[in-house]
């Protein structure tokens, strides 16, 4: 059950900032012997981008992440992802720096993190959203807990979480489901609404 005041909290989100490892991926890493990293990404993450891309909703992409992997950029830019940050131990900074790009408020932000380095930017962000297996700290600091799992689908259920709470929901599904499904597929209480 999603709370109130993260259905007010989403409404005002601009910027959607993540960290990689342990959110977009379950927190394994391989690394090679030529020193190249391997990780592996859920294709639910990426269909909730192509939802957000589709949905016309004025939100903006980013990733920050302390280590560096030329994976992460080039899936990134793959994805279309706005900003890309790639070294950085200190997230709140680089965050702040992307919202004064965008002229944007800390109240419309979402960060979503897992662990310690993403603690002061979550305290900053006007929704922080952690995934279940994150120490109680980050737990603490966070807004909204996800049900999925790292690296299963996290970025999905926020960014529908996102869409929901301002409307862009129904327009990020009709290029996927066509418009007589997605009639179909709204629920009673619209019908219901629009009766009486």
């Amino acid at each position: 059950m999603i709370s109130k005041s993260v259905w007010v909290r989403a409404k005002k989100i601009r910027l959607l900032a993540t960290d990689v490892d342990g959110v977009l991926t379950g927190g394994e890493i391989i690394i090679l012997n030529s020193g190249e990293e391997l990780k592996i990404w859920s294709v639910k993450d990426r269909m909730g981008f192509a939802l957000l891309k589709h949905s016309g909703a004025p939100i903006k992409t980013a990733w920050v992440t302390a280590r560096q992997s030329e994976q992460v950029k080039v899936r990134g830019e793959d994805l279309g992802i706005h900003f890309i940050r790639q070294g950085c131990m200190d997230k709140r900074q680089a965050v702040q720096s992307i919202a004064r790009t965008m002229n944007i408020s800390p109240s419309e932000i979402a960060y979503v993190g897992d662990d310690y380095v993403d603690y002061t930017a979550m305290k900053m962000a006007g929704l922080a959203v952690c995934p279940p297996q994150s120490p109680d700290l980050i737990k603490k600091a966070s807004h909204y807990r996800t049900r999925a799992s790292a690296g299963k689908g996290v970025l999905r259920e926020v960014i529908e979480i996102l869409l929901k709470a301002q409307g862009h929901w129904e327009k990020a599904l009709l290029p996927f489901v066509g418009r007589i499904l997605l009639v179909l597929c709204l629920p009673l209480s619209c019908w219901t609404s629009h009766q009486i």
